[in-house]
């Protein structure tokens, strides 16, 4: 992380209430998926074009979520069998600027991804009545699901200069559960976030010349086939394939 630093500390700041503009809670998502020797090379491309978002100081943020899902991996198995209008429910503590949320993502028929969050005081292993309810009401129907796992992260988050764009890069990434763990450290998880799909982004394009192409990629899902490796995957194969690849260039 010591040789991005001198890099991203270079941009342009833009502060969280700057921000408020793009938060994008309905958007088009597209993910990319590269090795970390690539990452510097590429935040010097991106310079012209994006600000990068400074809390008290700081350009790279730690991001802490819990997981939770049926007993039966509903939400698991549904994204693993691409099912649209499927979801994933998560606490989210945003680390540096002191928030914590609980969140319901929407992947629906149009492949467009919405949020929906309450902000709480800090992640809890257990639902609370309020909880519950506010999962109902988001979802429609009343789930019984339990925490699985802990996904934890560092976040770079980029917004452009002159369109309605974020990016966000995700580096150091852990995972675990009662019983194990593991991390992909030595990979890259970029995603451009757009209110509606545009090949016109910067990033985009300056990917496409550094050979990164997009790759649908769940975070929750991915960590899921490595804590659990019993569960239904095959079709989740080639994505594992891929990123055994990237750890070992």
């Amino acid at each position: 992380m010591s040789n991005i630093l001198p890099i991203v500390s270079d941009f342009s700041p833009i502060s969280l209430k700057e921000m408020n503009g793009v938060k994008l809670m309905s958007r088009m998502d597209t993910k990319f998926v590269f090795q970390l020797s690539k990452l510097p090379s590429l935040l010097l491309q991106l310079h012209p074009f994006y600000n990068i978002l400074t809390i008290n100081s700081k350009v790279i943020h730690d991001y802490k979520s819990l997981y939770y899902d049926t007993e039966e991996r509903k939400f698991y198995i549904d994204h693993h069998n691409s099912r649209v209008n499927r979801n994933k429910i998560r606490f989210r503590e945003y680390v540096d600027s002191g928030l914590t949320f609980l969140e319901v993502k929407l992947k629906n028929n149009k492949r467009r991804t919405i949020k929906k969050r309450m902000k709480v005081d800090a992640i809890s292993k257990e639902l609370s009545k309020e909880h519950r309810e506010y999962i109902e009401k988001i979802i429609g129907k009343p789930l019984q699901v339990n925490a699985k796992q802990w996904i934890n992260f560092s976040r770079l988050t980029f917004v452009h200069k002159t369109q309605k764009e974020r990016l966000t890069i995700d580096i150091n990434l852990s995972f675990k559960n009662e019983k194990k763990s593991g991390d992909f450290r030595d990979i890259v998880i970029a995603e451009v976030k757009q209110e509606r799909m545009s090949r016109k982004s910067d990033f985009m394009r300056i990917a496409k010349e550094m050979s990164i192409l997009p790759m649908r990629l769940s975070k929750y899902c991915i960590s899921t086939m490595q804590l659990w490796k019993n569960i239904k995957q095959n079709r989740f194969k080639k994505k594992q394939l891929f990123i055994n690849k990237l750890k070992q260039v």
